[in-house]
């Protein structure tokens, strides 16, 4: 059985997406794939309560308890080696991971990102979209490297800036699209895993 845990941070919107996909999509059965837990970086991240809800294992590994990065990475990565992961997703995990950690998931961990990349990696994606007269933003499905927002890339969604778009009016959109390639991303890759 390939394990597959989410790391969140907030809502877990992305991650409810990818549980539903799983569950609807058949993959203990079609792709000999479960998620095997849900860890988040804050004891309060609502997405807890969803994992929880649908009979999947959460853990919290606070990052405010850690003197340094590296310490905290390593315990995370404690937490996560102990569901036995095939892949690691990144689904709203709002910390930057050392390349200590990175090196140790290499090729088994994926990010999306609410941008077309390499346009735009980092924070504020929408806005800078916007500032920058774009006609189309997006979300991307890649592979985490210790470059933040580089990896090869996996899947991508396109959707046209409307005439007195907002950034929270694009960030939906791109939102509602990130909801459909990474589920359908993650499938794909599974088979190599």
């Amino acid at each position: 059985m390939k394990n597959i845990v989410i790391l969140i941070s907030g809502g877990g919107s992305n991650m409810a997406a990818i549980v539903r996909a799983a569950q609807q999509g058949g993959w203990r059965e079609r792709l000999d794939a479960r998620i095997a837990a849900v860890v988040s970086n804050r004891a309060d991240a609502k997405g807890l309560v969803f994992a929880r809800e649908q009979g999947i294992p959460t853990a919290v590994v606070d990052h405010k308890q850690f003197a340094t990065r590296e310490a905290f990475d390593e315990q995370l990565a404690c937490t996560i080696d102990s569901f036995q992961p095939s892949l690691v997703v990144l689904a709203g995990f709002m910390r930057i991971l050392t390349p200590g950690f990175v090196e140790r998931y290499q090729g088994r961990m994926v990010n999306i990102h609410p941008s077309l990349l390499p346009a735009f990696p980092g924070l504020h994606t929408h806005q800078r979209a916007l500032d920058a007269g774009c006609r189309f933003a997006g979300a991307t499905v890649h592979q985490v490297t210790a470059e933040l927002d580089f990896g090869p890339i996996l899947a991508q969604a396109a959707v046209p800036v409307l005439p007195g778009d907002t950034a929270d009016a694009l960030a939906a959109r791109v939102l509602t699209q990130e909801h459909l390639i990474y589920p359908r991303a993650i499938a794909d890759l599974l088979p190599a895993l």
